[in-house]
């Protein structure tokens, strides 16, 4: 199974939809929160240009947004 690592904020809607997904799709997945200052550098590190939460990355490689998600899973 792929390491899943989701990128969240605070009280992101989003985030959530996204997290519920993965539990719909019994995905294991890690969550990363950006309060966390060393979070954010991290996420800022490797995605310079995002801004957009969440973000997932599976085994490192970046899947991308909620959107992103939801079309990865239909396939």
């Amino acid at each position: 199974m792929k390491a899943i690592e989701i990128f969240t904020g605070p009280n992101c809607a989003y985030c959530e939809q996204a997290k519920a997904l993965m539990e719909q799709h019994e995905l294991e997945y890690i969550v990363r929160d950006i309060s966390d200052p060393e979070v954010m550098r991290e996420f800022k590190a490797r995605l310079p240009r995002h801004r957009a939460l969440p973000q997932m990355f599976a085994d490192g490689e970046h899947i991308g947004s909620l959107e992103d998600l939801r079309l990865t899973l239909k396939q």
